[in-house]
């Protein structure tokens, strides 16, 4: 009978259920008659706090305070240049709108390269106060071209704009408002800023008003626009089209760059954008304003970035400095002692990390100027004077970019006498005496270093060539498997290293 006596538990567990049942909807009966009365349910009561975040709870301080003191120095510039007649051709996926807003207008015949009234082009970038006057910094790409200037602060101001001097070099501009008192912004040394420093980045992205995006201090010393003067900071801070010449400021509000451009592939911010920093900006606004152009220096050298190789067969510990390949005649520098093959290591009291920091170094240098300069010659250090001169013309000094590898020799390279015939054709200047490079074989390590036909032989191992006889000795049984070669090609000379071990 075990089977029997389960079934009074489950009767039990029936009539326990019902009585649920029956209370629930005795429950629901008694809410709907309450709700049928006109009774409303009690409110929520939802629990607020108002308090500002806490230090504590943020990690670090607000950004507010400093938005709030440098945010009135930043302006939205827009511009607009009259209709014009072009025949230009736009290249293939090229894309303006990576330095302005969304207002610059394109044509679409613009491609088919015919004659076209262009209509009226407009853009909206961004500047800079950076007097209480009204003196504005922007960046050059901004206002090229413009025919007016509307400037915009973030109390609702307008003021029309007019160009004080451009400098399409460093793609600085300086614009001027008339007014007085302005908001304007600090500068900070930008030579002391360093890799991943806090930053904030301040502009009119896309036209649709003041904006502050936050990152840090990627890289510096960047050349990435193919200007002749770049000495880029890189930020993470988000920098879109119409950011082009806001404000770079530092954790203190301090301005530390001018916001120039992106680098993308859509147009949009991707991480990596490029600010002029205000030490370079400083030199050339100064110089715009108090003379109307840009005065840079001239030092009269042919130089080339050190490579592991190079720095070897110099005597050097690492390849820091700029190789002189080349002294032009007369210059500030043969004036003062500097000779082909020294590696300047400093100048004006800053050391010399390659051929383009030199070049920055010597073109922001006052015409006139006497400063210190350091060489290193046979590996021993050499202290000079040299009084800098106006840079003539476009020329400061020809950089000469070093093979990629330092791995040049002569076998399979074929060299003649310079004839009159030959001098004439490849223009080969008088004073310059060697061994003429007819032939490379492309599968030699002469060819990977950049040995190219028409290049004249000038120096091996720092022993100079006269001629194609001489060339050819001074090749036979060498002492090391590496030669330094100098010669002359394209109007510059250059150093390049002949590793013979790396042949195949």
């Amino acid at each position: 009978m075990k089977n029997s006596s389960s079934h009074p538990s489950i009767w039990k567990r029936a009539a326990v259920l019902g009585s649920v049942c029956a209370l629930s909807a005795s429950l629901v009966a008694f809410t709907a008659a309450k709700e049928a009365a006109g009774t409303k349910p009690e409110p929520l009561r939802i629990q607020v706090s108002d308090a500002p975040l806490s230090t504590a709870a943020r990690g670090f301080p607000s950004f507010s305070p400093i938005v709030k003191a440098v945010a009135p120095s930043v302006v939205k510039i827009a511009v607009s240049s009259e209709a014009k007649v072009s025949q230009m051709q736009m290249p293939e996926g090229m894309d303006l709108r990576r330095f302005f807003g969304p207002g610059f207008q394109m044509p679409n015949d613009m491609q088919q390269g015919q004659q076209r009234h262009m209509p009226r082009e407009q853009g909206v970038g961004s500047g800079i106060i950076v007097t209480k006057d009204g003196y504005i910094l922007t960046n050059n790409h901004v206002v090229d071209n413009a025919s007016t200037i509307k400037v915009t602060m973030t109390d609702g101001r307008e003021f029309n704009g007019k160009v004080i001097g451009r400098d399409p070099k460093t793609d600085v501009a300086v614009v001027k408002i008339e007014a007085k008192d302005l908001p304007a912004m600090a500068f900070a040394d930008s030579d002391k800023i360093e890799v991943g420093d806090m930053v904030l980045a301040i502009g009119h992205p896309f036209g649709i008003g003041q904006t502050v995006t936050t990152g840090i201090i990627s890289a510096k010393g960047r050349a990435t626009m193919g200007l002749d003067y770049e000495d880029f900071i890189q930020t993470d801070a988000a920098i879109n089209p119409g950011n082009s010449g806001g404000a770079l400021v530092d954790v203190e509000g301090r301005l530390i760059g001018m916001n120039t451009a992106i680098l993308s592939r859509n147009g949009g911010n991707q991480g990596i954008g490029f600010a002029v920093p205000t030490n370079l900006a400083r030199w050339v606004m100064e110089s715009l304003v108090n003379s109307g152009r840009v005065e840079r220096g001239f030092l009269g050298v042919n130089i080339q970035d050190m490579t592991p190789q190079l720095a070897q067969q110099f005597k050097m510990d690492g390849a820091k400095g700029a190789l002189v390949s080349g002294v032009s005649p007369d210059s500030p520098a043969e004036k003062a002692g500097v000779k082909s093959g020294d590696v300047i290591t400093d100048f004006n009291g800053k050391p010399v990390t390659d051929s383009r920091h030199l070049k920055l170094q010597v073109g922001s240098t006052a015409p006139g100027a006497a400063v210190p300069m350091n060489v290193l010659r046979d590996g021993k250090s050499v202290n000079l004077t040299v009084t800098v001169k106006e840079l003539p013309g476009d020329k400061l000094a020809d950089a000469t970019p070093a093979a990629d590898k330092a791995d040049d020799a002569l076998h399979g390279v074929g060299v003649s006498d310079l004839d009159q015939a030959t001098r004439n054709q490849l223009k080969v200047p008088s004073s310059i005496k060697g061994a003429l490079v007819v032939d490379v074989q492309e599968d030699s390590v002469a060819y990977d270093a950049g040995l190219r036909q028409g290049d004249v032989i000038l120096e091996i191992n720092h022993q100079s060539v006269k001629n194609a006889e001489q060339a050819t000795s001074l090749c036979e049984k060498p002492a090391s498997m590496v030669s330094l070669v100098k010669v002359w090609s394209r109007g510059g000379t250059r150093f390049i290293v002949i590793d013979e071990s790396k042949a195949g």
